[in-house]
């Protein structure tokens, strides 16, 4: 059974900073692209940022140079670390394993609740 467990999530003022973390249960973590994916009310689910398996890295452009995703495979665990926060960042937030591969090799986490505000 893979699993996802994510953390990190929670409540922070614009401006501040948060780290998403999600440890995955598949075998062969390293062999994995990893990504994060946030969706807001009324609003479709929206790609923020993919590490492959060989660290590149790539993000969208409403996170670019805020945020940061990273691997440890020795702990079979991704890294969102989100910085100047703003209001708009606001979503929830889903670890996803096998970015880009086929749906019976491509797992999700639960989502964890980010929230900017005053």
């Amino acid at each position: 059974q893979v699993q996802l467990v994510e953390s990190g999530g929670g409540l922070v003022q614009p401006g501040g900073s948060l780290r998403l973390s999600c440890v995955a249960s598949v075998s062969t973590f390293s062999r994995y692209p990893m990504a994060w994916y946030r969706q807001a009310p009324e609003k479709q689910r929206e790609l923020v940022a993919v590490i492959t398996s060989g660290g590149n890295t790539n993000y969208a452009d409403s996170v670019k140079g805020r945020f940061t995703i990273s691997r440890d495979n020795d702990k079979n665990t991704v890294f969102l670390q989100m910085n100047s926060l703003k209001p708009e960042d606001t979503a929830v937030y889903v670890c996803n394993a096998g970015w880009g591969f086929p749906s019976d090799y491509n797992y999700w986490g639960q989502g964890t609740q980010v929230t900017v505000s005053s």
